[in-house]
């Protein structure tokens, strides 16, 4: 004798042939859940549909967003709109869980100018603190000026 379920609903104690024959009637498989019980619990349900279902949720936990270093680049002459187009872009990979290189490149005669790209940084990471902190303050590399924001959170 069984006790045998289709859809989370009891049917009840039955001998393991009527279940059977329940399970063929609607084209399904009848699968022992819990063989240790007294009676035997058995489910009238789609076993392939059952087991694509646990490896699809298997997967799905197992897919882990890979954090990625994504690059915003300007210059000291960049205009205002271009910088707040490039903070839009910014602030959606941090949105996506990624982090943000914020360079600033300096050519010729724009390294007199270094405050200006100071002023610039400062400003993206103002823009941006709501959703980002600063994991590398901004710091003179040789010819370009670099700042690491990452995800808050």
């Amino acid at each position: 004798m069984r006790v045998v379920s289709l859809d989370g609903e009891q049917l009840g104690i039955m001998p393991t042939t009527e279940a059977l024959e329940i399970a063929r009637k609607g084209d399904l498989d009848l699968v022992e859940v819990a063989p240790n019980e007294k009676p035997p619990v058995c489910r009238v349900m789609d076993h392939g549909k059952f087991k694509y279902q646990h490896r699809k949720r298997q997967q799905k936990q197992s897919k882990q967003h890979q954090a990625q270093l994504k690059e915003i680049r300007v210059r000291a002459k960049t205009g205002q709109h271009d910088i707040d187009v490039k903070v839009r872009r910014a602030r959606d990979f941090l949105t996506h869980r990624d982090k943000v290189l914020i360079n600033v490149l300096f050519r010729g005669r724009e390294m007199a100018h270094v405050d200006v790209g100071q002023s610039i940084v400062e400003a993206i990471i103002v823009q941006l603190e709501d959703i980002a902190k600063v994991e590398k303050p901004p710091r003179m590399e040789g010819r370009r000026m670099s700042a690491i924001l990452a995800p808050k959170g």
